[in-house]
């Protein structure tokens, strides 16, 4: 009976032919969300990347989707490109004639040369993959760059890999891969099965390329390694590192120094110095927050780096003796077209401010932002309804850009409850502003008063900026959300956000953000603690192969009592990407159900960073078994990225609290999330009450009662055609919207044959340029309804999960890593208590 709905998903997924899918999907890595945020150029108002010119008395760098030029001693700078699309990652040639960058336009980034006399360019690749970091060797006659073209036999293809290719006055010639991808002799979970090679610069004598490789790595971007530009069998490892994609190494003038970003024994990217045989790395820069992309001066004296030092990304000069460092900044900008200013003036339907979230797309083709916010993308789309991705800001009521004149096509949305506007708007030489007013969205007020909350979201986690809880608060206001929990986790040997821990919530403006805790292990389920009482749990993760914590305990049942200890809620995160068949499972380790059973479980992310009917489909078949686990909802947003699966607050639960006056404290939330006294959402807000009773409340009928009177609505920002009243995992009732698509209410009598439970839920199967998810869901949690006589019973679902819990002891029996055998027996004698429940639940009245 679940089983139907998830194939009536894909029925009409696939008559549709729609689907979000990722940015530069033709890139064949796991976790896009890591490798594209902190490997590839992203659009950032400030300066991403930079390179000194010969002389080493101007730079040229990439800001707002440009190239920029500016003498070091003015705080003027000239654009000296401007698309087709988004140009980053510029390098000068040795005599200072020519800028090779990369171009991303649409599906590809290409390589491109500017000459900087002339301003003509040329497209040097017309691959359709991805190619960038591009460098020029001393003498200007090659190129090294990295791409995820295949080589010559068709192979590698879609995976990063370094080439070199000679330098013609026409172009690119005689390209060839320099090092090869080679696959692991060892399993890794967030990077490739084939090994990288990334980063690439040249020594001075252009004799070898110093990149970042990962050959049997198993949890970091890789190792500093060299490769002889004769001889690509002579590669030599430099220095042993864990660097997230961000090392850069590149050798000063002298041969001598090798510089490199790196996190080493902190939570934050800075520079480092070693040799060209890594001995004794020792720091450059100090600081909580990063510098990375760091280039030397001509003369070997100066550094020019990207720093996230005040939140925004920024450039900065500094002397390699003394220290002394300044930014470079451009106060004023010389465009290549002609531009005007627009402000905006976000407002409410009674006239009162607003902040909210803006997308701004020209005529250009390119999205544009205020110079002092932060832009961000989103990470997928579907490419039947857009030509590329969305690019967006948060507009805290008032802002002013600086736009090309012409048509501009405008997007402003707040949170839910207000409809969003979108609009075109024409602009002219000079100033302009506009006045933009969101009308409410509102579900009637019978359904009560909810609060909002995103459960999962992860304030620094590696990304362009360096967010702090004011920032993460403005964030939330702009979408309309109460309440943040910023689950601190690791990002492979650090936390960058562990120094924020803290039991008691942070209260500001109309925001409250709490500190939480993600624990990883892949191989159990990632688990959301929330409101712990006393201390971070350590070590913040198990099962990690290959690694001192390689043992697959402590499994997840461990880490719950010890969270229950300190008085705190256990989620399950980010569920299941598809629909699970426990006996065609590939491999099947999730302990959700395991944990359900043992009742170590306060709440499941059913709106997540996963497919909602795929997730929705396991927790229907618990609750039909008699586990009342609420639904929650998190975003898993990376909220200082430049490129995120959605804004904070994309997936949120809406909470409905006893008393206003009490509505934010821990107590009260802690009790609305364990009840389910609410409803979850990434874009439908939905009002349900059987005979008075809502969602998480128990209704108790009497045994001679077969109808009771069911109220619903749904207000919707998108169109949501599938609205549905379930009743122990069966369609009770359809209800119509109106002619939007966007609104319905409902109000009658419907029958109920016996016990179990019922929701609310509205979807769309096709995806929508305003849900920055797979498709718009949402779901009431369950009203529980008991009748005296007529239990639910479900056999088929008691089974489907003993099929899995098999599954799981299996493979768990089979983990040659446990620490000790008591571990092993420990974790085992676990696992099946848990099915010893399910096996009680296949008789059960």
């Amino acid at each position: 009976m679940h089983r139907a709905w998830i194939l009536l998903f894909a029925m009409l997924c696939g008559a549709a032919d729609a689907a979000r899918e990722p940015v530069l999907k033709q890139i064949q890595l796991p976790h896009s969300y890591y490798w594209r945020e902190m490997y590839l150029p992203q659009l950032t108002s400030g300066p991403s990347s930079a390179a000194f010119l010969p002389d080493g008395t101007a730079v040229v760098y990439s800001m707002a989707g440009s190239l920029w030029r500016q003498n070091l001693d003015a705080d003027s700078a000239t654009e000296i490109s401007h698309g087709p699309g988004y140009d980053y990652q510029p390098d000068v040639s040795p005599d200072g004639r020519h800028v090779v960058f990369v171009r991303h336009h649409r599906d590809a980034i290409e390589l491109w040369r500017l000459d900087l006399q002339t301003g003509a360019q040329l497209q040097l690749t017309t691959t359709a993959a991805s190619n960038v970091e591009p460098r020029f060797s001393p003498d200007g006659k090659q190129l090294a760059f990295v791409s995820t073209r295949a080589d010559a036999d068709g192979n590698n293809a879609g995976r990063f890999n370094l080439y070199l290719a000679d330098v013609t006055e026409k172009g690119l010639g005689n390209v060839r891969p320099l090092v090869a991808n080679r696959g692991s002799e060892i399993d890794r979970y967030y990077y490739s099965p084939f090994d990288h090679a990334v980063n690439p610069s040249w020594s001075p004598d252009g004799k070898r390329i110093f990149y970042l490789g990962n050959p049997e790595v198993a949890w970091g971007s890789g190792d500093l390694w060299s490769v002889a530009v004769a001889d690509p069998n002579d590669r030599q490892r430099v220095l042993v590192e864990e660097t997230t994609w961000a090392a850069k190494p590149e050798l000063a003038a002298d041969g001598k120094r090798l510089l490199y970003s790196s996190y080493l024994g902190r939570q934050w990217h800075q520079l480092w110095l070693t040799t060209t045989t890594g001995q004794s790395p020792l720091p450059l820069t100090f600081g909580d927050f990063d510098r990375r992309n760091a280039r030397w001066s001509p003369d070997g004296k100066r550094v020019l780096y990207i720093s996230n030092e005040h939140g925004n990304t920024s450039l900065w000069r500094q002397d390699v003796v003394g220290g002394k460092r300044e930014a470079v900044v451009a106060r004023t900008r010389h465009y290549l077209r002609p531009m005007t200013e627009l402000t905006l003036r976000l407002q409410d339907q009674a006239g009162n401010p607003l902040a909210g979230r803006v997308t701004a797309l020209a005529s250009d083709g390119r999205h544009y932002g205020p110079d002092n916010v932060w832009l961000r993308a989103d990470d997928g789309y579907d490419r039947r309804q857009q030509a590329h991705e969305h690019h967006y800001f948060h507009c805290n009521k008032v802002c002013t850009l600086t736009v090309p004149v012409g048509g501009m096509a405008l997007t402003v949305q707040h949170g839910f409850a207000t409809v969003p506007v979108q609009q075109t708007v024409q602009t002219k030489p000079g100033t302009h502003e506009l006045m933009v007013a969101l009308q409410g969205n509102a579900l009637p007020a019978e359904f009560g008063k909810h609060l909002s909350a995103d459960l999962h979201v992860h304030m620094n986690y590696g990304g362009h900026y360096r967010e702090k809880l004011a920032g993460l608060a403005a964030q939330a206001q702009a979408e309309d959300l109460d309440i943040v929990y910023n689950l601190i986790v690791n990002k492979e040997q650090r936390i960058p956000d562990i120094g924020e821990f803290a039991a008691s919530g942070h209260q500001i403006g109309a925001t409250t953000i709490f500190q939480g805790q993600e624990f990883h292990t892949s191989y159990w389920g990632h688990l959301g603690l929330l409101h712990l009482d006393d201390h971070y749990l350590t070590p913040d993760f198990s099962s990690y192969r290959h690694t001192a914590l390689a043992s697959p305990y402590p499994h997840n049942g461990v880490i719950a009592d010890l969270a229950h200890e300190q008085n705190a809620l256990v989620g399950y995160v980010h569920p299941f990407d598809w629909a699970i068949v426990p006996e065609k499972e590939k491999k099947l380790t999730n302990a959700f159900p395991i944990d359900v059973a043992l009742g170590k479980t306060d709440y499941y992310e059913l709106v997540s960073f996963a497919d909602p009917l795929a997730s929705a489909d396991v927790w229907h078949r618990l609750l039909n078994l008699g586990f009342r686990i609420a639904a929650g909802a998190g975003t898993d947003a990376m909220s200082n990225y430049a490129s995120l699966r959605g804004p904070v607050g994309l997936n949120r639960v809406f909470l409905a609290t006893k008393a206003a006056t009490t509505a934010a404290t821990p107590t009260a939330l802690k009790q609305a999330i364990r009840s389910g006294h609410g409803f979850v959402t990434n874009a439908p807000l939905l009002g349900l009450t059987v005979a008075g009773a809502a969602p998480g409340d128990t209704l108790v009928l009497a045994a001679t009662t077969d109808r009771v009177s069911v109220r619903a609505a749904v207000r919707s920002i998108s169109p949501v055609p599938m609205i549905e009243i379930l009743h122990n995992g069966k369609v009770l009732k359809r209800i119509k919207t109106d002619r939007s698509g966007r609104r319905a209410d409902f109000s009658g009598e419907l029958k109920l044959e016996r016990s179990g439970w019922l929701l609310l839920r509205a979807y769309n199967p096709e995806p929508h340029v305003l849900v920055q998810d797979l498709y718009a869901y949402g779901s009431t949690n369950p009203i529980w309804i008991e009748i005296p006589g007529k239990p639910l019973s479900a056999p088929d679902d008691a089974h489907y999960f003993l099929r899995w819990l098999d599954r799981v002891i299996d493979d768990a029996g089979k983990r040659s890593d446990y620490n000790t055998n008591a571990e092993r027996e420990e974790t085992l004698a676990y696992l099946r208590s848990a099915r010893v429940v399910f096996e009680s639940k296949l008789t059960s009245k």
